[in-house]
């Protein structure tokens, strides 16, 4: 009898540590999904600048062959 009260003392032991273990692991992914999102906008404003780029090497070829 004692035999199983320890067994279901563990069963909980461990299903305790399981649910703390999901829940940490919960707000790491929500974390890791803002930190993802907040390098996806920093990668838009970078894309936007090459084309600002882009756009600027053309007009001065164009510049270059009017002048």
């Amino acid at each position: 009898m004692a035999r199983q009260k320890k067994k279901l003392s563990d069963i909980r032991s461990i299903a305790s540590e399981l649910e703390t273990h999901e829940r940490e692991c919960a707000i790491r992914y929500e974390n890791i999904e803002k930190r993802l999102e907040a390098g996806s906008k920093k990668f838009v404003r970078f894309e936007q600048m090459i084309w600002g780029l882009y756009a600027l090497i053309i007009a001065t070829q164009i510049i270059g062959v009017i002048i």
